[in-house]
Parts: structure tokens; sequence; C-alpha cells
């Protein structure tokens, strides 16, 4: 299946960044509904108190999700650049390494997960109303660990050969099952948040069978052998360096999660923990294009780049930099007319709804400086610059976010918690400017400029 990848040097930047960024804005698209769907059905069964214990358990989720897209998003920028060079050989065996390290780090997640339940949940943030409820929810869900990461990393990597759309069923199979398991868990059996928990578990390993023979029948540009998960140190090295950059952002979100809802307990009660819960699922929901753009850019610029053809990447970097933000202006707009009616999606409660009114006005108020940030992350990670790549995915989150939410509402109360979004935002989208000033060769069709850096493959400069 090698025209696959070659596609990514060859077909019009328009029709390409389309194909690749559609499918996977529509994979993600359902990926978010799940979530808003699995929060909906929570909070109708369970009541504020369940989506309260499911915005708790969440930090761990995201470590999970930390690794997985560390190992994921470093390979596949390894493998993009490989392919882009002919070195097949060598792309497999990235591949085999990828496969290697996701079976180990789930393996000690999980036993890890399981062994201190109690305690890692108190420690991010939950009471003894909610602990009962999350210790029931995330204990199950920690039982799929190894389904949730092979099918997160993989996602990645199949992106990396330009196959957006295996990708895309990858997230329908998942989320779909789990939006028909959920309801027929929670309602007709009766489980409550250990039915939620379970459907997940279930729709992930069935998405894993699915994962597994796309690969063992030959329709992928990449082969699997066993000689191929022989550890390669050099390879991890790159892999993980790259990937670290994904790894910092998914951590220091459950950080910040962890700082809020313990800020949200103290200032907003058990109401503002919930509120955050809905309101983070809304933002997922409406980042999901733009990670759509960023999944598709990705394979894109790093195989053009090793195939040196600067004005290919140049030309998907600024097409991505427009969509994202024509994107981000439509999900201002939406938000700021209808904040209430989404509200009334999750929850019919009047005191929840009146805080999420302002919490979503507050949190959306610079939604349209976004999609700049999130392309130019993405941009240092196609083309394997590890530190830029790591300094930006640390920015709004480590940098801004929790000092911000450290000391905000101290000042402000739980209106605090709100305003350290759009006060990030700004900060991490100035920062992101500078990055593009500094490396405008890359953002600029300069062919001497670029063709001068890919000669640098191993540097990790600034």
């Amino acid at each position: 299946m090698k025209e696959q990848s070659e596609r990514l040097g060859k077909e019009p930047i328009p029709k390409l960044l389309a194909k690749l960024s559609i499918p996977a804005m529509v994979g993600m698209f359902v990926m978010a509904l799940y979530n808003v769907v699995d929060t909906i059905f929570i909070s109708r069964s369970v009541g504020t108190v369940g989506v309260a214990a499911a915005s708790v358990s969440f930090p761990v989720q995201l470590i999970l999700m930390a690794v997985a897209g560390a190992v994921g998003i470093g390979g596949a920028s390894v493998i993009s650049r490989m392919l882009g060079a002919q070195k097949t050989e060598d792309a497999n065996r990235v591949f085999g390494n990828v496969v290697g390290i996701v079976f180990l780090v789930s393996l000690i997640g999980a036993i890890s997960g399981i062994s201190f339940l109690e305690p890692i949940l108190l420690l991010f943030g939950a009471d003894e109303t909610i602990l009962p409820y999350a210790s029931d929810y995330l204990g199950i869900i920690l039982y799929g660990t190894i389904f949730f990461a092979f099918g997160f990393t993989m996602n990645n990597i199949i992106r990396s050969e330009g196959n957006a759309k295996v990708a895309m069923l990858t997230m329908i199979i998942s989320a779909g099952l789990n939006m028909i398991l959920t309801p027929i868990f929670i309602f007709g059996f009766g489980w409550g948040m250990q039915g939620a928990a379970g459907a997940t578990v279930i729709s992930q390993a069935i998405t894993v069978v699915y994962l597994v023979a796309y690969f063992v029948t030959g329709k992928s540009s990449l082969t699997f052998r066993v000689r191929y998960l022989r550890p390669n140190l050099s390879l991890i090295k790159q892999i993980l360096a790259i990937g670290s950059s994904a790894f910092t952002r998914q951590v220091s979100g459950s950080i910040m999660f962890i700082i809020a809802n313990h800020m949200l307990i103290q200032f907003g009660g058990v109401v503002g923990v919930a509120v955050f819960g809905i309101v983070h699922r809304v933002i997922m929901f409406t980042l999901m294009p733009m990670f759509g753009i960023v999944q598709g850019l990705l394979p894109i610029v790093g195989y053009n780049y090793g195939a040196k053809q600067p004005q290919r990447v140049s030309a998907t970097i600024m097409l991505a930099m427009k969509a994202s933000t024509a994107l981000a202006a439509f999900t201002f707009i939406f938000i700021m007319i209808f904040p209430k009616q989404i509200l009334f999606i999750f929850t019919n409660d009047p005191v929840t709804i009146e805080m999420g009114v302002v919490a979503l006005r507050i949190m959306f108020s610079l939604a349209l400086l976004i999609g700049v940030q999130m392309v130019t992350g993405g941009v240092f990670q196609a083309l394997g610059r590890a530190r830029a790549a790591l300094v930006l995915s640390m920015s709004r989150q480590v940098l801004f976010m929790i000092p911000l939410l450290l000391t905000l509402p101290l000042i402000f109360g739980v209106t605090g918690v709100w305003l350290a979004f759009p006060v990030a935002d700004v900060l991490s989208f100035a920062l992101a400017v500078w990055f593009i000033l500094k490396n405008k060769g890359f953002f600029i069709p300069d062919k001497s400029e670029v063709l001068g850096r890919a000669e640098e493959d191993k540097a990790e400069s600034v």
C-alpha cells in the first residue's frame, strides 16, 4: 500500500488536506459526541454528583491519553518522515517499537491505577460525596487501559501513512458502540456509573480487534514483524523526544483539571465541579474540528519535510491556519448566542445552568485565538522540532493556566476559574506568534531556508 503514502507528496494541498482532515474531523467529532452523550446519560440517571465524579476521574484518563499520545504522535512523526524519505524498513522498525512500548506502559498504568484507586481520586479532587461514584467509574475504566492506549496510539500511526479513512473508522466504531451500549447498561440493566465505564471498555476492546485486522491483512503501508519489537534505544529516544510535547500537554491538562477541581470544590462546591465537567466536554466537542485539521496537517508536513518539498510544507501550514481560525470564529459566535440551550442538553438544574452560562461565555471569550495555537504546535511536532513543540505544548497549561488557576480564584472566587482560560489563551497565542516569527522559513515559502533546516533532522533547536 505504498501509494497511499506517496500521494502525500503529489496531490494538490487543498484536496489532500481535506482528504486527511475531514475524516479526522468526523472521527474526532463522533468521539467528542460520545463524551457529550455519556455525560448526558450520567446526568439524567445519577445526577449532578455523577457528572462531578466523571469530572474528577477525567485527569486519570488524561494521563493515559498522555502516554498513548506521546508514543503515537512521536512514532507517527518519525514514521511519516521515514516514509517520505523512502526508508520503509526503518519505518517498520519504529512501528514495532511503538507496539512494544504501548503494551509495557499500559500494563504498568493499569496495575498502578487499580492498586491506588481511592488515594488517586482523593488527590484529584474527590470528596466524600463524589468518591463512591468516581471509584465505581474509574475502577472499571482502568481494566481497559491496554485497549484504550493501543487504539489511541494506532490511530496516530495510521494517519502517519496517509490513511485517514481507517483512522476515522476506528473512532466511529469505538464511539458508536459506546453510545449504543451506555444507555443499555445504565438504564436497561441499572448499572449506573459502572455501566457507563463498562460500555467504554467493551467498545474500545472491539475497536482493537478491528485495528489488529487492519495491520495483519496487509492494508497498511507498514508491516509488523516480531523482530521489530526488539527495543532500539535510538528510535525510542526519537519517538519520546517528539512525543514529549503531546505527553506534556496531556499531563499538564490533567494537573490543570486537578487544580481546577480543588478550587471549584472550595469556591463552587459539587455544582462547580459538575459545571466544569460539562463545560470541558463542550470545549472538547468544539475543538475537535480544529484537532482534525491538525491531524490532517501532520502527515503532509512530515512527509514533505522528509521529501524536501518546502513549498508544500508552507502551503499546508498556511491553509491549516486559515481553516482553523474560521472554525474558531464559528465556535465563538455559536457559544455566545446559545449558552443556555447548550447547557439544557446536559441538565435542567437551574443552579447548574445559571453558573454554566457564565462559565461558557467567559471561557470561550477568546476562542478566536485557539486555531493558531493548535496549528503552530502541530507544525513543530510534524517537523520533529521537539524543543519547540514541547515549549508550545507546555505554554497554555503549565506556564499560564496552572499559575492563573492558583491565583485568580483567590481574588475573584469561582469566576477566577473561568477567567483563567481566556487569559491563558491570549498569552499562549502571543507565544505562538513569537515562534512563527522566529521560524518563519517553515511558514513562508522560502525554499533555501527550509531545505537548509531539513538537513538538520536531528537538531532540536527552538
